[in-house]
């Protein structure tokens, strides 16, 4: 996929995170958490750039996924460190699942494309594709981002709306 598919599917696999946290009246988090998902959507694709990589190699990995998952919530658990050890191992989290989620979505947003993706290389080389889409195709790139934007919405007034009841219980 493109970025403009890859932003979109971010945005999805981000949605029950944020749905998460704003029905808890974490309304920044949730907000931070996706400007974090559209950022982190082509960190995959940055192999592209690194000269002896290739494409769809080690940075469309799961292991890949946790590893950047786990360098975020390193950080997430270092930031939250001055508001105690609640808010660190709040942020660690976070951040592990925001890292983790969105390199994922990047790579099943890959896995509709004919050339598929291998993510569990180097222990299982299977390549696994849906084969529904070319990556360049225009329509489902803007239609990946079109959903992924009209469920975030959906998601900040149902999320915030429900948040917002259960608080007046």
């Amino acid at each position: 996929m493109y970025r403009p598919g890859h932003y979109g599917v971010a945005l999805l696999a981000y949605a029950p995170i944020a749905f998460i946290l704003l029905v808890l009246g974490f309304r920044e988090l949730a907000i931070a958490g996706g400007v974090g998902a559209v950022v982190l959507a082509m960190v995959p694709d940055y192999d592209q750039r690194v000269p002896g990589i290739t494409h769809r190699g080690p940075t469309h990995t799961v292991w890949f996924a946790a590893l950047v998952g786990s360098v975020l919530g390193v950080g997430g658990g270092l930031v939250g460190s001055s508001q105690g050890v609640l808010a660190a191992a709040g942020l660690a989290v976070f951040a592990f699942l925001v890292g983790t989620v969105v390199i994922l979505s990047h790579i099943a947003a890959d896995a509709l494309t004919p050339a598929g993706v291998r993510p569990f290389t180097p222990i299982r080389t299977r390549r696994y594709t849906y084969d529904l889409t070319k990556a360049k195709n225009p329509i489902a790139n803007y239609g990946l981002l079109g959903l992924g934007v009209l469920v975030s919405a959906l998601v900040l007034v149902a999320g915030s709306g429900l948040g917002e009841y259960l608080s007046h219980l």
